[in-house]
């Protein structure tokens, strides 16, 4: 592609670069010089102007942008995503519904590589999705760009974007009570912690389809995992939000879920706040042991275990060593010891 300013009468077929304001009306940037818009440059006066000039080996940038978009998400159906029209150089990719962006971040760093003028930005891996939120978008900045780094980048790309839709949409919560708690109090903080956990199974797509209150002890708490395993149909998993914080693995969360038949995978995690969590599973149905900032809605760590797991993304050790990079979260207000007490 050839840049810069060139006479008017040259211009023809051109790619005109910079938006002018003519007496006779606007001619935008992008716009394919035709012999009328010549015409009406030099009714104005003007005697050069800038243009890009595409090589025969060149595609221009909506073409460009399509393809690569086409690329990365093949069959956009398929996988929970939408494709928006080229424009100006651009594709918009859209989520079709709630999920968790799976994204093969190593396609992305690929395409990224080939060419500064091909971009594709995407949001980060594993985020969760409403409808219709923008998961990535294709970019190309130049008007045009060569076929073979156009051919490189869409083989580079080649189906690395899909939205991970929930899988596991019935879940059930169990709370614990701790003895000696006032009643009111523990009433409204388990009202409080079963809408906040509902509200991020929801937000998915699924449903909170039973909560069962149990006293905060290892028997207890095994007794009900048993049951609820084995009653409630077509479970995807169970989540447990104790009355105390899980302090140790051999607390009684993890504890009772160890004398329920099942296993724990996982205690704590390098994420804050969220430390607190733990998970394993029971006869193959996931278990998860909520950290007591679930209570509120403001996100933690436990939502992207939660996530993950509601979405079959399999979650392991190393898994969770990794969330520490970017685990830092907000605050919590009311933490009782703050990160910076005065």
């Amino acid at each position: 592609m050839k840049f810069g300013p060139v006479p008017v009468g040259d211009a023809l077929g051109a790619v005109l670069a910079h938006s002018l304001t003519l007496p006779a009306g606007r001619l935008r940037k992008g716009a394919v010089l035709g012999a009328d818009d010549l015409a009406l440059l030099r009714a104005a006066g003007i005697g050069d102007v800038v243009v890009a000039r595409l090589d025969p080996e060149d595609r221009d940038e909506d073409t460009a942008a399509a393809r690569l978009a086409a690329a990365l998400v093949p069959d956009p159906g398929a996988v929970g995503l939408r494709l928006g029209k080229a424009a100006t150089g651009r594709v918009n990719i859209y989520s079709t519904g709630p999920g968790l962006a799976d994204i093969a971040a190593e396609k992305i760093h690929a395409v990224n590589r080939v060419d500064p003028m091909i971009t594709l930005a995407t949001v980060p891996q594993w985020q969760r999705m409403a409808e219709r939120s923008m998961v990535a978008t294709v970019k190309i900045i130049a008007y045009a760009v060569p076929e073979t780094a156009l051919q490189k980048a869409c083989a580079a790309a080649s189906g690395g974007l899909a939205l991970r839709a929930m899988q596991r949409r019935r879940v059930a919560l169990i709370t614990t009570e701790v003895a000696g708690q006032k009643a009111a109090a523990t009433e409204t903080g388990q009202d409080k912690g079963r809408d906040a956990v509902a509200l991020r199974i929801t937000r998915l797509g699924g449903a909170l389809v039973a909560q069962t209150g149990v006293a905060h002890e290892t028997a207890s708490i095994a007794a009900a995992l048993d049951t609820v395993a084995r009653e409630i149909s077509d479970l995807g998993a169970i989540l447990l939000l104790t009355g105390s914080a899980t302090s140790d693995p051999q607390d009684v969360g993890p504890a009772g879920l160890r004398a329920a038949g099942g296993q724990v995978t996982r205690f704590g995690m390098p994420v804050d706040p969220g430390n607190l969590l733990f998970f394993g599973d029971l006869r193959g149905l996931p278990v998860i042991g909520l950290p007591g900032c679930a209570r509120a809605p403001a996100l933690n760590g436990a939502d992207w275990v939660l996530e993950r797991i509601l979405c079959d993304v399999p979650v392991g050790h190393d898994d969770i060593a990794g969330m520490g990079l970017g685990g830092l979260l907000k605050e919590i207000p009311t933490r009782p010891q703050p990160r910076d007490p005065k």
